[in-house]
């Protein structure tokens, strides 16, 4: 048409993220008003409206449909961020346990979704040998048995790694619980079972009825219900005399003792837990009554003598001997130098004079000669032998009464000429 008639307009929704831009005479640009998120909105359909000026307006439509491409911009989310998993013990091989699920919002290659474990925190624990899991529906599975008194829980992370390019993951912990199984029978801490010889507690014949004689102590492995012990008295040399409390093991008297009742006693005790199906252990008991505790006690005669306990109180036998043979020898050697001690301070105290063998005898030597002096000295001389001087030490005279005669050398006096005099010289 012409005139008004000719002139056109050109137009879309306004409720779309889209316009158009004259782009010339009859040409329009279809343009995106801002960006477009494919998760949100993956298409669009636009309808485009041609209306004339004219009277009455005529119009054509013409529809466009706009599809919105994905990129890798999601990273896979996991159903759960933790997973909690149980497994009872003794499993079998290859047991499925679980399933890890994860979702990608994306599309095509970008959604495709690979499952692996991730290495543990916990180096020891060597998680491949006994966790496995399917790369492609992340199903878990557990390779061999389990023990849950080695192991009673741990944990891993999963992850989950989409096929774009770049490729995004993301990971989920998965805490695994071993389930206890009643695999463990009860064991007596006391008395101890495996001993050579049994052993024996003694029962006082005046103890007043509950009388504690022992008490039976057991632990159990296991836990829970399976660990819940109890404890019951099968057999006794003398049914009636003793009871046994179900719940701790204390061993006690039922009533008092008698001349009638024997002197040597033996129980038989069962400890069972709670399991299902219940495992339990016995326990032997042997008391013998006594009159006192001062009374000497006997080994009971049935007990048969171990070879072991023979070699061990023959090892025992020979290391008192050899004590015995040290400390002699120690005694005879504190002995030798207390003697020579003894000896050496004997001959300080009777004259501080020591006389080596082969030399001059340490008695006093008599010099007999005639000299100045009208009476007979004793002296005591004390030489040593690397000197050239002498040491004398007078002594007392032999006789009481001293007359008064000198003997002078430096007056000229010749010591022969009159009187005799002696004196004794000590060599030290």
């Amino acid at each position: 048409d012409s005139g008004e008639n000719g002139k056109v307009s050109c137009s879309i929704q306004d409720d779309l993220p889209f316009f158009l831009k004259p782009s010339g005479e009859n040409f329009y640009t279809l343009l995106s008003q801002k960006p477009l998120d494919r998760e949100s909105v993956a298409e669009y359909n636009i309808t485009i409206t041609v209306a004339d000026m004219g009277s009455p307006i005529l119009k054509t439509q013409v529809n466009l449909t706009v599809q919105v491409s994905d990129i890798n911009d999601n990273a896979p989310i996991f159903t759960q961020t933790s997973y909690t998993m149980f497994i009872r013990e003794n499993n079998s091989p290859a047991l499925h346990i679980g399933t890890i699920s994860a979702t990608d919002s994306d599309s095509g290659s970008n959604a495709h979704i690979t499952y692996s474990l991730l290495p543990p925190h916990d180096h020891q624990l060597a998680l491949a040998s006994f966790i496995s899991i399917n790369a492609d529906n992340g199903q878990l599975f557990v390779l061999r048995a389990l023990d849950y008194e080695a192991l009673q829980a741990f944990e891993f992370h999963v992850g989950a790694t989409d096929g774009g390019s770049p490729a995004l993951s993301s990971q989920a912990l998965v805490r695994m619980v071993v389930l206890d199984d009643n695999d463990n029978a009860p064991f007596v801490l006391y008395p101890m079972q495996n001993a050579s010889a049994p052993y024996t507690e003694l029962l006082p014949r005046a103890a007043e009825p509950g009388y504690l004689v022992t008490k039976v102590v057991a632990v159990d492995r296991d836990s829970g219900q399976n660990a819940w012990l109890s404890f019951q008295l099968l057999k006794a040399t003398e049914p009636g005399l003793f009871s046994v409390w179900a719940h701790n093991g204390e061993v006690h008297t039922s009533r008092l003792l008698s001349e009638r009742d024997v002197h040597k006693h033996r129980l038989i005790l069962l400890v069972k837990d709670n399991g299902d199906p219940p495992r339990s252990a016995s326990v032997t008991l042997h008391v013998l009554l006594v009159d006192g505790f001062s009374q000497p006690y006997l080994p009971l005669p049935e007990v048969a003598r171990d070879p072991d306990h023979e070699d061990s109180e023959l090892t025992l036998y020979l290391v008192i001997a050899l004590a015995s043979v040290s400390s002699l020898f120690l005694v005879s050697v504190l002995l030798f130098v207390g003697v020579r001690l003894c000896r050496r301070a004997r001959e300080v105290s009777l004259g501080g004079c020591s006389v080596p063998e082969g030399h001059f005898p340490g008695h006093l030597v008599d010099v007999s000669g005639t000299g100045t002096l009208s009476q007979s000295y004793q002296y005591e001389v004390c030489l040593t032998g690397d000197s050239g001087t002498g040491e004398f030490k007078y002594l007392k005279p032999i006789l009481p009464n001293f007359q008064d005669h000198s003997f002078r050398p430096e007056m000229g006096e010749n010591p022969n000429s009159r009187n005799d005099w002696s004196f004794g010289i000590q060599l030290k």
